[in-house]
Formats: C-alpha cells, structure tokens, sequence
C-alpha cells in the first residue's frame, strides 16, 4: 500500500469516527443526562403516583372534602408537573437541535469565507 491510498483511507476513517462520536455518542451520553433529569424530577414531582392515587381523598380524610380536596390539589399538581416535564424535554430538544446544527454552520462559515475571499 502506497502512501497516498494509506492516508485518504486514515482521513476518511477519522472523519467517519468524528461524525459518529459528533452525532451518535453525544446523542447516547445526552439523552441519558435528561432521562436522569427527569426522574430526578419525578422523586419530587411523583407524576406517576398522583394519577394512582387522582381519585383517592387527601390524607386519608374519607370525607367529601377530603375527595373533593384530594381530586383538585392532585389535578393541579398533575398540571404543573405536566407543564414541567413539557419545558424541560423542549429546552433539552432545542439545545440538543442546536448542538446538531454547530458542526454543518462551522463547515457553512468556512465555505462562505473561502468563496468570498
């Protein structure tokens, strides 16, 4: 193998394992950090335990305020947690969108300067 074929074989070769670490392994390594996020979230949240319990009275208060109480402050606290994980998964996309989009604009500015000099 000459010198030349060994090289373009070495660049396409790192290229191809920037790209894959750029977009793939930043992918993984980011989605985990928001999964973790969002369950960090939920401890305090408890989105999944207050649409068990929706239909259950407050602290155990067998009365009709008790359920009345318990059916509002749930719904409201289903709300806000709802509008919490929506925020939180919307900021992550944009962010993550835009650090899809850093490598095409460095390779579009780089481009636009070599044809405008």
């Amino acid at each position: 193998m000459t010198l030349i074929p060994y090289l373009f074989i070495r660049l396409v070769y790192r290229l191809t394992e920037f790209l894959r670490h750029w977009y793939l392994d930043s992918f993984k390594i980011y989605s985990h950090f928001i999964i973790s996020l969002l369950e960090k979230f939920d401890r305090k949240l408890a989105f999944k335990v207050t649409i068990k319990y929706l239909f259950q009275p407050l602290y155990q208060d067998q009365t009709l305020i008790g359920y009345i109480l318990g059916f509002f402050f749930r719904t409201a606290r289903l709300i806000i947690g709802g509008i919490i994980y929506i925020l939180i998964i919307a900021v992550a996309i944009f962010i993550y969108l835009a650090w899809l989009a850093v490598l095409p604009y460095i390779i579009y500015k780089i481009g636009y300067s070599l044809i405008t000099q």
